[in-house]
């Protein structure tokens, strides 16, 4: 019978074999013994090694823990990817007219609610007596309280929730907040806290404020529009979440982009809330964050093939035409190819892209009134673009028009701009394959010279102007932003150089505005996407004060929409983009001249964003779009701007009681 040799557990010793050895023993028997022991010691060794052995230590129990949440959160999984079903909703949903609500079905209805400033008769018709405060309040009063509420919010997110809880509650209350504290708030509703809004938006959810039109219900878009609460929208902001400001894909989360953009059509143009329709189209996402993030609102799968995207966007579009046929659609934040495919795809539809051309309609209005302060001649003109994406090729074509609108050839006006992307300057011959929207601006005179630094660019170009789109922080250094200067001083007397530094949200600014006043010893006409504060700089005995510009598309799209809205345009065309560009470059007033600002300072929004919708809707007249019956174009036209501006006034939306 065999015996083994058995291990403690924790292999401090070893046991002896059971099996007695005999008192007298052969020779061969001692050896035999003799070679027992040397292996008996082997293994005590042994035994010892193995001590500390853990047959775990080289297993990644980390990556497996999270394989398996992974797995587990993917409730998709094994389920046909191409088969859709049909949702069949067997009634229409009931709402209470406004003339028949009372009690709480008024107060928790935010259209209707005003609060403390219910009147005496009001509180009795509606039996609101005893609902809400014995005290009657204005609105300017409800204003008071409401940001004092605001001003003890510790951070930028906190802020925009309980804005978020006004606008819940008691909607002309929240955009009697915004307009009469645009500059305060607008940063709140919009860039840049809308980034970190974004980011959060699945932990910060409590109630839906939008349309999610998941790609699993695409042959059922019809009937989700018509779930929205509100007739006939005037307009919609659609976004699929691929491309949110500089933060990448954000999958559902980037509808809080579409919710804070109509927010400023109200507050900055006056369409009416009811009228506005923010959507989200859900294709999964391509962001890890998110796919692990057990609290995310969208669909938990990577984003479908582009093919297919476009499929479900032709869908989205046809049920749009379908369900509200005079809605215009705005396209906001999809990723560069798609933005500037769809743009082409549907520029017969009723819409337009606000990133391509919104951005290229603010910025080339600032561009405008830089010109006219640099001293610079329209033939010298150079401009330099950090940025080949959506926006900056969307910029580039606006400020390209400026040109052939004075008499520049098409070919001329191009060879006037330079655009840099992460691989140095866009070029024909640079080995690489060209995106498709990067190729107008290609440039073919670099004699198979490439220069693959922005430092490098600019010692070549010599640029009068520097442009940034690049989502980037901190890539213009103070090397590049001399160099700029020392191209323009090099060029003659009294010469500024033009910086616009235009990416959102701050975190991503390719400058500050203290830096680019320092770096050219405040020369600069500077323009940014986010907002900055006054600069004070002492130079010598003399201190100035430098007040910054910031190109925000609010001074653009509001007025842009309303006038395509106004005008009953069956599409927006360019010229009615270059129209709005214009127009808002001859908004400034006598002080704001003086100041040496090339927008007007944002608490003038509304008033720029009646010039704007004037001037695009004679455009739309002009270009033979809008549907208006023509016997009130006869009238403005006898009567003029006047007549125009009075009757668009009392179109738009002023919360007062």
């Amino acid at each position: 019978m065999a015996s083994y040799t058995s291990y403690s557990t924790t292999g401090s010793d070893i046991s002896t074999p059971r099996s007695a050895t005999p008192r007298s023993a052969s020779p061969s028997s001692i050896t035999s013994r003799s070679s027992a022991t040397t292996i008996s010691k082997r293994m005590s060794v042994s035994g010892r090694r193995m001590s500390g052995f853990n047959p775990m230590a080289a297993v990644d129990t980390s990556a497996i823990e999270a394989s398996m949440k992974m797995a587990s959160l993917d409730s998709l999984r094994g389920y046909s990817a191409d088969n859709y079903g049909t949702i069949t909703q067997y009634r229409t949903t009931d709402y209470v007219p406004k003339s028949h609500a009372g009690g709480y079905q008024v107060l928790r209805e935010p259209a209707w609610n005003k609060g403390t400033s219910f009147s005496p008769d009001d509180r009795a018709s509606k039996n609101l007596t005893g609902l809400i405060p014995h005290v009657l309040e204005s609105l300017d009063t409800q204003v008071i309280r409401a940001m004092r509420m605001i001003n003890s919010r510790s951070t930028n997110v906190d802020k925009y929730l309980y804005l978020s809880t006004i606008k819940a509650a008691n909607t002309d209350l929240f955009y009697r907040l915004l307009i009469d504290h645009v500059e305060q708030l607008m940063p709140l509703v919009y860039t840049p806290t809308i980034g970190d809004v974004c980011l959060q938006y699945s932990t910060l959810y409590t109630r839906p404020e939008a349309l999610y039109i998941s790609i699993k219900q695409r042959k059922s878009i019809a009937t989700i529009l018509r779930n929205w609460p509100y007739p006939n929208p005037s307009i919609c902001v659609v976004t699929d979440g691929s491309r949110i400001l500089g933060l990448g894909d954000l999958g559902v989360n980037g509808v809080g982009i579409s919710i804070g953009k109509l927010a400023l059509y109200t507050g900055a143009a006056g369409i009416h809330p009811e009228q506005t329709l923010p959507i989200v189209l859900d294709c999964g996402t391509a962001n890890e964050t998110n796919l692990r993030d057990p609290l995310y609102l969208g669909l938990r799968q990577k984003r479908v093939s582009v093919e297919v995207q476009q499929q479900f966007m032709d869908e989205f579009m046809a049920a749009v035409k379908e369900v509200y046929p005079n809605m215009l659609v705005q396209f906001e934040d999809f990723e560069t190819e798609k933005a500037f495919k769809y743009l082409e795809r549907y520029k017969m539809e009723k819409c337009f892209n606000d990133d391509i051309q919104g951005t290229g309609a603010v910025v080339l209005a600032g561009y405008i009134g830089a010109v006219n302060l640099s001293g610079v001649p329209m033939e010298d003109q150079k401009l330099v673009f950090m940025g080949a994406g959506s926006a900056g090729v969307g910029v580039a074509k606006q400020v390209m028009e400026y040109y052939t609108r004075r008499g520049l050839s098409e070919q001329a006006a191009r060879d006037k701009f330079y655009l840099v992307d992460t691989k140095g300057l866009v070029t024909f011959d640079r080995g690489d394959r060209l995106a498709e929207h990067k190729k107008i601006f290609a440039r073919k005179d670099n004699n198979g010279h490439q220069f693959s630094t922005l430092e490098e660019v600019i010692e070549y170009v010599k640029p009068t102007a520097l442009v940034g789109l690049t989502a980037t922080f901190g890539v213009f250094t103070e090397s590049v932003v001399r160099a700029l200067k020392a191209s323009v001083d090099a060029s003659g007397l009294g010469r500024r150089p033009v910086l616009f530094p235009l990416s959102n949200p701050l975190t991503k600014a390719e400058c500050t505005f203290e830096q680019a006043v320092t770096w050219t010893e405040g020369t600069v006409i500077f323009a940014s996407g986010s907002p900055f504060s006054p600069f004070t700089m002492k130079t010598g005995d003399s201190i100035t004060t430098y007040y910054p510009n910031q190109g925000n598309n609010v001074y653009v799209f509001p007025g842009l929409g309303l006038g395509a809205i106004l005008a009953k345009a069956s599409r927006v065309t360019d010229a009615m983009v270059y129209t709005s560009a214009a127009a808002l470059s001859g908004c400034l007033n006598k002080e704001e001249i003086q100041m040496g600002l090339i927008y007007p300072k944002i608490q003038r929004v509304r008033d720029a964003s009646v010039v704007v919708a004037r001037e695009v809707m004679k455009s739309a007249r002009r270009e033979g779009v809008s549907t208006l019956p023509e016997e009130v174009w006869v009238e403005w036209e006898e009567w003029g701007d006047v007549a125009l501006e009075a009757w668009i006034k009392k179109q738009v939306y002023d919360p007062q009681w």
